[in-house]
């Protein structure tokens, strides 16, 4: 009878926790179901996903960070990473919708900011480029992809509805509606237009081959003119 009693308490407390993640969590339960396919239920991501799980770590440690409980505080990044493979400094500021895929090899830096609904694919470094002081790490705005080992480093702002392409180098601010390829990262175009953010990282042109193009096209046409 004993035993079943404690069963019981143990799942009634595991019930609690669930309902309390999902609550607290919803905007981040709702951003994996819709970006990830292979989500195929809620409880699977609030029991089994490393980008959310890292995430909940992080409003802890960000909590003890601001009240001056650095210990403690980096206590729970370790941990973090340990479990998830997600490296997120406790200073690390991250606004709600945040979706991180896979996750393996993620490092956030400490005076990151991150708005809101932001995705970070795995291999992602929004990191320093020395020793500075103060704000030395990059400002992400709202709505913002950033692809598989992508790099964003320095106080830097990327802006609103901006998509970063797998394995781009971006040291400079971006305007909002960019999408940015390359090492050096450069602003690059789709028939004139910025490109459908729908994470399709194969559709992403690279702007030295646009370039390269144009600049076919225009010879062609001289030659043709020439004839």
């Amino acid at each position: 009878m004993g035993i079943l009693i404690v069963l019981f308490v143990v799942i009634l407390i595991f019930a609690g926790v669930l309902l309390l993640v999902a609550s607290v969590f919803s905007k981040e339960v709702e951003a994996t179901k819709e970006k990830d396919p292979a989500a195929t239920g809620y409880l699977q991501i609030i029991l089994l996903y490393s980008g959310l799980h890292a995430l909940i770590l992080h409003r802890i440690a960000h909590f003890l960070w601001q009240r001056n409980l650095p210990f403690l505080a980096r206590a729970f990044s370790f941990l973090s990473r340990f479990l998830t493979g997600i490296e997120i400094h406790p200073g690390a500021q991250i606004g709600d919708g945040f979706f991180v895929d896979h996750g393996m090899g993620v490092v956030i830096g400490e005076t990151t900011v991150i708005g809101n609904n932001v995705t970070l694919f795995q291999g992602v470094t929004l990191g320093g480029t020395g020793k500075e002081k103060g704000k030395r790490h990059p400002t992400i705005k709202n709505n913002v992809v950033i692809g598989a080992g992508a790099k964003v480093l320095g106080n830097i702002t990327i802006g609103s509805n901006c998509y970063i392409g797998a394995n781009a180098v971006v040291l400079h601010s971006m305007p909002e509606n960019s999408t940015i390829v390359g090492v050096p990262g450069r602003v690059t175009k789709q028939d004139g237009k910025k490109i459908d953010k729908n994470m399709d990282h194969i559709k992403i042109l690279d702007p030295l081959t646009q370039s390269l193009d144009e600049l076919s096209k225009r010879i062609e046409n001289l030659e043709n003119k020439a004839q």
